[in-house]
């Protein structure tokens, strides 16, 4: 079961991530139908493209408005905006446990939950799609996911049902971790910034420069990790050319460090995989300090 969590990771990094910001195919519909993959890793596409398209990549790094930096009940804090809590001095520990629960939280509740606030947003309507609508295609995905991966099961192998669950949970748990340390690892990094809107909700910041200041790469000379991860550790390239295919990035970045160099502008790269996750815990840490509420 680890090792269908780790292929979950890869085929939703790798196949599903570009479809489902249009660059697998230049045909739209093709496209459409392979970022339904997402299914199989338990979670539902249009909450997907909205928190991740829209959410994540129009306000990265920005607390209240990007996600991926929002952790659910303040378990965590991934910026120095959010409030401190006093366990928060320990998550560089337990952050780990949490990003294990990511697609097991997809194949559950937070669907139903993100939809639902997603529609009190009016984000709903950015899907072209009725509310209701999507609430049948999200309950229709839900009993399509457990038909084959619990139900199916639980008939045709004779194994006790417990042992079916505790599988799936372990494949989830691999998925999960992989899933959010590879996202985590290009934004939350001490050399990345978190910046504020101000009080007209505006943030005084050219986008691109944005994308820069609040992304970095990792591994970029891992052709093993590039094809593993979709390109998703030129994090920097795929969030300014978010529609164009993962296997353009490696080629980009000479361009994009060139541009970066000319104008004197932040890119951030870590030379290694192994470093990067140095640096994610060290940030962790450090967000877990007093000293590091921010003014």
């Amino acid at each position: 079961m680890v090792i269908m969590g780790i292929g979950m990771a890869g085929i939703g990094m790798g196949v599903m991530h570009d479809a489902s910001h249009g660059a697998y195919s230049k045909n739209e519909a093709l496209n459409k139908f392979i970022g339904k993959i997402i299914i199989f890793i338990g979670g539902f596409a249009q909450n997907w493209k909205i928190q991740h398209n829209i959410l994540h990549h129009s306000y990265t790094n920005i607390d209240g408005f990007d996600e991926d930096v929002s952790a659910p009940g303040g378990l965590l804090r991934f910026s120095p905006n959010s409030e401190l809590k006093k366990a928060h001095r320990f998550q560089h520990f337990y952050a780990w446990f949490f990003y294990g629960l990511l697609t097991l939280s997809w194949s559950t509740n937070k669907d139903f939950v993100q939809l639902l606030r997603y529609k009190k947003l009016g984000l709903t309507e950015t899907q072209n799609q009725k509310f209701g609508s999507m609430m049948a295609e999200l309950i229709l995905d839900k009993l399509i996911y457990y038909t084959f991966i619990l139900v199916l099961p639980l008939i045709f192998m004779d194994l006790p049902w417990w042992h079916i669950v505790l599988m799936i949970v372990l494949m989830h748990f691999t998925a999960g971790i992989i899933l959010s340390t590879v996202f985590q690892l290009a934004h939350v990094i001490p050399d990345t910034k978190f910046p504020m809107a101000d009080g007209n909700m505006q943030i005084q910041n050219n986008w691109a420069v944005h994308q820069l200041e609040t992304t970095g790469n990792f591994a970029p000379k891992s052709r093993i990790i590039n094809w593993f991860v979709g390109g998703l550790n030129y994090q920097v390239e795929h969030h300014l050319f978010p529609n164009i295919c993962h296997v353009h990035y490696r080629k980009l970045s000479k361009i994009v460090q060139q541009t970066t160099k000319e104008f004197g502008i932040t890119y951030n790269i870590e030379p290694s995989f192994f470093k990067a996750v140095a640096n994610h815990v060290r940030m962790l840490k450090s967000l877990g300090q007093p000293e590091k509420v921010a003014a």
